[in-house]
């Protein structure tokens, strides 16, 4: 794999981390979205990333396959003062677990940062071949 490549590769993997942020952000945003039980609720998205190889058969970095969604049916809560409650006094919130996003927030974030850390050495390693030539 050449110096050039580290890039690529690194590039490809802040793109995927970026794309994760925004869905975990988006899922923490709607955690409290509230909508009555004849509606879905807000679902949770999840980022599928998957490897990608160039021509000569080494690995060519990741990209985002797709996107997974949580449940459509969310969790009933009792709340009869809830302007969106049914006749029985329930809403619909999503089914989204606060501490596992929080989890896959600091896990996106610090790949993200592992691959921003990889693209700065690289620049590093082409600089100084640059002044060698010199």
């Amino acid at each position: 794999m050449g110096t050039f490549a580290a890039i690529g590769i690194a590039g490809s993997g802040m793109n995927v981390y970026r794309k994760w942020l925004d869905a975990v952000s988006d899922n923490l945003a709607n955690v409290n979205t509230v909508r009555s039980t004849d509606e879905d609720a807000f679902q949770a998205r999840y980022v599928i990333a998957s490897s990608m190889d160039n021509q000569g058969g080494d690995s060519g970095g990741v990209y985002v396959a797709g996107a997974a969604y949580g449940d459509a049916e969310g969790r009933m809560v009792y709340e009869p003062t809830n302007p969106l409650a049914d006749e029985e006094g329930y809403v619909r919130y999503p089914d989204i677990d606060m501490t596992s996003q929080m989890t896959q927030l600091i896990m996106a974030q610090r790949g993200f940062q592992a691959n921003a850390a990889v693209v700065d050495r690289a620049k590093e390693m082409y600089t100084t071949a640059l002044t060698i030539g010199k």
